[in-house]
């Protein structure tokens, strides 16, 4: 194959076609609709294979990017899905949610002069060929004899779980709700992911052996202690998450008709709120509905209350769009779906209609100040601009806290947020039981939680003594410990024996 330079490479980033606005509105259906052959095909060649890729190294998962979308170029599609589920079993999740922009994608040369290589769509467009063709990800592994416990099923739990598997121990996630998927099933509206992606993918789990028992609350039903201690398993992970809403703490937030976006999405996305009174969750959707705030999670609130029959949907935040943490193409789908964007604004008191409801918010105007800690702008408020506006609806989507379960019914340590305090290996302060995601990190993406768990599941792995080639061998792993007859010592002369 000849080198690739940016003059001989398609000029042109490989659009993704999509509903128009008029129809998207209308139903729950996906937003964009996904590559076909020749669009993946057309961006693949806009990879220039770089022998050193940043991409690789700016992926939390470590995904050989090149060495997939080379062998989609070599019409090798089932290997692609190999290399890629090798570090990834759930890349049509992952190629829909994940912030590509600001991992793989923001390190891609060709974006230095050109767009990027879309290497989320070309994910995405290759998880959902091997859901169309049945393909599944199942090494085959030798039963070790450990038993390893996981705690909650989201993305941290899952890619934990899944290396485990891999490495033969018997694992068994715990889910508290009473579907697997943990914050991409109740987080994620189904025009962003839908629920056969999560069923597929969440099944090619259990075919590499992994239990998930839901409605399982761990810290209520049996703690992290008598995991260990009763239940006898050799070493647990924990990944619950941060689902526990933040609020502002100012008057009014008591009344009627003010919720968090975690319960508005999780009772319509998991729960059927959207067809009530078919499901027996009702939400009592507002006609005029606030959303403070303006990351992912706000973005997919507002847009599923558009869905659901709001008539006006107001985004309500303290700095501008350029400051807003959501993806630039979610605020552009927003945008299109009619959301009206209050920029520099924050709320001051929710006003009451006299019977306990919401009737409208008294907001103040902002001006952008000198960077905080975030390396943002400070919003400051601009004296004399209060003004009230109606909304019989308002939704808090701005962060969450820690799940406190955990935290309060045992003996693990906590940092001074709530968070579960792990060391550089996401040890706990109990032997044993380590934890990554979002209950360590707070808030962050599906990608980084998957990566946590991966990075947990490489040290449970070195806690039990597994042999770990991937850990010894590969260099950024170290592997200098030594060798003793020519063996590395890192292997701890590991070596399975089958009897006659």
């Amino acid at each position: 194959m000849a080198k690739k330079t940016i003059r001989t490479i398609p000029q042109e980033r490989t659009a993704i076609p999509v509903q128009t606005p008029e129809d998207r509105v209308q139903n729950f259906a996906e937003v964009a609709l996904g590559y076909l052959q020749g669009h993946a095909l057309n961006e693949c060649e806009r990879c220039l294979l770089c022998p050193e890729p940043a991409c690789v190294k700016a992926c939390p998962v470590a995904i050989n990017i090149p060495g997939f979308i080379e062998q989609i170029i070599d019409g090798e599609f089932h290997a692609a899905y190999e290399t890629l589920s090798d570090a990834n079993l759930l890349p049509a999740i992952c190629g829909r949610v994940c912030p590509q922009e600001d991992q793989c994608e923001a390190v891609c040369p060709v974006g230095d002069t050109l767009e990027p290589v879309a290497i989320g769509r070309l994910e995405r467009w290759l998880g959902d060929m091997a859901i169309e063709q049945g393909w599944n990800s199942q090494p085959y592994h030798e039963p070790n004899g450990f038993k390893v416990g996981i705690v909650g099923s989201g993305p941290a739990g899952i890619a934990c779980a899944a290396d485990l598997a891999k490495a033969g121990c018997d694992v068994t996630v715990y889910e508290a709700l009473h579907k697997a998927g943990g914050v991409l099933r109740y987080g994620i509206p189904e025009f962003r992911l839908p629920n056969q992606v999560i069923d597929v993918e969440m099944g090619n789990i259990t075919k590499l052996g992994v239990k998930i028992e839901c409605n399982t609350l761990v810290g209520r039903l049996f703690t992290i202690e008598q995991m260990i201690d009763e239940m006898a398993y050799d070493a647990v992970f924990i990944g619950t998450g941060a689902g526990s809403p933040k609020f502002m703490g100012i008057p009014g937030e008591s009344l009627n008709g003010v919720l968090s976006a975690n319960e508005l999405l999780t009772r319509t996305n998991l729960m059927g709120a959207g067809d009530f009174p078919n499901y027996d969750t009702p939400l009592h959707l507002g006609k005029k509905v606030a959303i403070i705030g303006s990351g992912n999670t706000a973005m997919d609130a507002m847009r599923v209350a558009r869905r659901l029959g709001a008539e006006t949907v107001y985004c309500i935040y303290r700095r501008t769009e350029a400051e807003s943490p959501a993806r630039e193409e979610e605020i552009h789908h927003a945008k299109e779906e009619g959301i009206d964007f209050r920029w520099l604004t924050t709320p001051v008191e929710i006003l009451d209609d006299g019977e306990g409801n919401v009737r409208g918010m008294r907001c103040l105007e902002m001006e952008l100040g000198e960077p905080d800690d975030s390396g943002r702008r400070r919003p400051v408020p601009i004296e004399g601009s209060e003004y009230e506006f109606e909304a019989d609806m308002v939704v808090y989507a701005i962060g969450t806290n820690p799940n406190p379960i955990i935290g309060q019914t045992s003996k693990l340590k906590l940092n001074q947020w709530g968070y579960l305090d792990t060391d550089e290996n996401l040890a706990t302060s109990m032997a044993g039981v380590y934890a990554g995601g979002d209950i360590v990190t707070g808030a962050a993406t599906v990608i980084l939680a998957m990566g946590a768990g991966r990075k947990a599941a490489r040290s449970i792995k070195s806690y039990l003594g597994i042999r770990d080639t991937d850990a010894v061998y590969l260099p950024e792993q170290g592997g200098d410990g030594g060798t003793l007859f020519g063996i590395n010592l890192e292997e701890r002369n590991f070596v399975r024996l089958q009897g006659a």
